[in-house]
């Protein structure tokens, strides 16, 4: 029987695809050698031949991501899908591109699909575990790196993306042994140690945190964000010469680097020059115009040399910073900021830091009155009692209770930018609040006939303020330096346990804390008292305020309302400063308590 011929159509298509495969691998290998524009061309024959051809289509998409060209890798990728719907790779690659043009939400669903190819993708649920990551989305991020890790236990990727994960929830004791993890499997991971080292500052382990950080820059040499947080650290040790250090590494690696620069500038402040924290505020502006933590150092700068008019504008960017945006009160009437009239409208007063600031500034109520506004404030319950009588309060709301109708607000922070205050234009009156009547007798009956010179004690304030390490101070190191000519009582409602340690080891201080139930206690506490002791605390402004003789221990970087080189403050008449000459060192102005005490000093 005679041979039957093969097609000639047939012959053709079998070489072409012989010469189509031979020029693929061609294509691969080159692809491998690291020679992309060769590869790139071969590939683009196979598609002259065969313009379907998926894994030409695939490797050009590769290639194209690798030359970080990714609209052009998507256009290819998305032609491979159509190709070859089927392949969760091309997906892997095509959400891989998607990502680094910021289109996340897609990336995240070609992620998606890719697994749903392949449930056991442990590439394509690290790289789902990086999308939610950038995103926030923090638990299904961690949820996604543990998918990851179970089907590849060494894949470190997924390990550290797990403990960054942890750390974005805020599960930061559980985010340091997932770090340490990452750590025992791969010790020489600068990113790692970084990252470890930012949870355990977080933690308050700023000792442990500073370590963690030179461990990083060991490994990276030329880690600036390091040097940065590292700073960062040693100022929360008070150690601001330290921290000076760090940040002017960080900003000489990286001259730019708006942050440092500005985080440079409040440690210089903190070390007491002044000039120079303006100067690096004023770098950091330059490098980024809107960064808002340059203005609010620089604000605090010029607060604090006294030049209140011009610190003002700078200290409104504070709602713009990490530690505000969280605070500010987005309601939907307006903002006052003293250029609009008020008369006859309703204005809110509100707080946003501590409770001396509402005692401090509380000051400029009568003035807002004045304008012809009906005044209605929102104060923490604590407070209540004190401030809901005072002159040119219309309506007190405790802080948490539903608030009436009003035009506008204020925060009473911002009512000395409203006002456009000076030293001189501060509203300074003698005494500006005033005990209960009541509350007062209560607590004379309390504490019994007088004797001698009584003298009001406060160590120190809450242990959450930034600034707490710098200005409280342990009773232990107070009671030597109190002469026996007085009688002393502690004026505090909350004591540390080191603190009531001292206090029980001696009857020379008696302790009502338990019987303190607001600021009206307190108030009335003061008044009763001769001369009040105290470091920068709420106590201290509440004192300053009702006109008692007060004496303030301050550190020597203080915060800006006590301003420098200054024994007195414009803010109280009765206040006397008593300032550390050194970072740190009490031994001075404690001394010089005890001799104003011996002395019998107002």
């Amino acid at each position: 029987m005679a041979e039957k011929p093969i097609p000639v159509s047939a012959i053709e298509e079998n070489a072409a695809s012989v010469r189509v495969s031979d020029m693929l691998r061609n294509a691969l290998s080159l692809h491998q050698e690291g020679k992309l524009m060769q590869a790139q061309q071969v590939c683009v024959a196979i598609l002259r031949i065969c313009p379907t051809h998926f894994e030409s289509l695939y490797l050009l998409g590769r290639i194209a991501g690798e030359c970080n060209d990714d609209d052009r890798a998507c256009a290819l990728l998305q032609c491979a899908i159509q190709a070859c719907p089927g392949n969760p790779a091309v997906y892997l690659d095509f959400g891989n591109a998607l990502g680094r043009l910021g289109r996340a939400e897609f990336a995240i669903a070609s992620y998606e699909t890719a697994i749903a190819l392949r449930p056991e993708y442990a590439e394509a649920y690290n790289n789902l575990g990086n999308a939610l990551l950038a995103r926030g989305s923090f638990a299904e991020a961690a949820s996604s790196y543990e998918r990851a890790i179970a089907g590849k236990p060494e894949f470190l990727p997924s390990r550290y993306g797990r403990a960054r994960a942890l750390q974005g929830l805020g599960r930061q004791v559980e985010a340091v042994a997932a770090y340490d993890e990452v750590i025992a499997r791969k010790p020489d991971y600068p990113e790692a140690h970084y990252d470890r080292a930012n949870v355990l500052q977080s933690l308050g382990r700023s000792e442990d945190a500073v370590a963690g950080y030179d461990r990083a820059i060991a490994l990276r040499p030329e880690y600036a964000e390091a040097y940065n947080n590292r700073g960062n650290a040693l100022l929360g040790l008070g150690q601001p010469d330290a921290a000076c250090r760090s940040y002017s590494k960080a900003v000489e690696i990286r001259p730019g680097y708006a942050e440092a620069h500005a985080n440079l500038g409040n440690a210089l402040l903190q070390a007491g020059k002044l000039d120079d924290a303006i100067r690096s505020c004023d770098r950091a502006i330059t490098a980024d115009a809107t960064l808002p933590e340059a203005y609010w150092n620089k604000s605090m700068a010029i607060l604090l040399s006294g030049d209140l008019e011009a610190g003002w504008p700078l200290y409104e960017w504070r709602w713009k910073t990490r530690d505000f945006s969280s605070r500010r009160r987005n309601f939907p009437q307006p903002a006052w900021d003293g250029m609009e009239s008020i008369s006859g409208r309703t204005i809110l007063l509100h707080g946003e830091q501590g409770l001396g600031d509402w005692i401090q500034f509380c000051r400029y109520i009568p003035k807002v009155k004045a304008l012809g506004a009906r005044v209605v404030i929102e104060v923490p319950d604590v407070l209540t009692p004190l401030l809901g009588g005072l002159d040119g309060v219309d309506e007190c709301i405790p802080r948490g209770e539903p608030l009436p109708s009003f035009d506008i607000h204020c925060s009473v922070l911002s009512l000395p930018y409203a006002f456009r205050t000076t030293t001189k234009s501060i509203p300074a009156a003698a005494a500006y609040l005033r005990s209960d009547d009541s509350k007062r007798e209560l607590w004379r009956r309390r504490l019994g006939q007088k004797a001698r010179r009584r003298v009001g004690l406060v160590c120190s304030g809450s242990a959450s303020h930034k600034g707490d390490r710098a200005r409280s101070i342990p009773l232990r190191l107070l009671l030597p330096e109190l002469p026996d000519c007085c009688d002393y009582i502690c004026l505090q409602k909350d004591l540390r346990e080191y603190d009531k340690e001292v206090l029980t080891g001696t009857d020379r201080i008696p302790y009502y804390g338990d019987l303190i139930s607001d600021f009206s206690d307190a108030a009335a506490l003061c008044d009763l008292m001769d001369v009040i002791v105290s470091v920068d605390t709420s106590v201290a402004h509440l004192a300053g305020a009702l006109g008692k003789p007060t004496w303030i221990l301050l550190p020597f970087a203080p915060d800006w309302r006590w301003m420098l080189n200054r024994s007195d403050s414009p803010w109280y008449p009765s206040v006397h400063l008593l300032r550390q000459l050194r970072p740190g060192d009490w031994a001075d102005p404690l001394a010089r308590l005890r001799s104003m005490l011996s002395d019998g000093h107002d």
